[in-house]
């Protein structure tokens, strides 16, 4: 995914919702380029929910 993708998401409730911008690019970015610094647990969480760290 390019690093400026954005993912909006909805929160709250039936009564108050808010829509939410998520800088998803960014975030994925970021943690491939700390994957040195990540701990086994958070390299394999990652794995698991399919990051692709190449």
């Amino acid at each position: 995914m390019p690093r400026k993708h954005i993912e909006t998401i909805t929160t709250g409730d039936g009564q108050a919702q808010q829509d939410v911008a998520l800088k998803l690019g960014t975030w994925v970015d970021n943690q491939r380029r700390r994957a040195g610094t990540l701990t086994p647990e958070q390299v394999e969480l990652l794995s698991k929910v399919g990051m692709r760290w190449a």
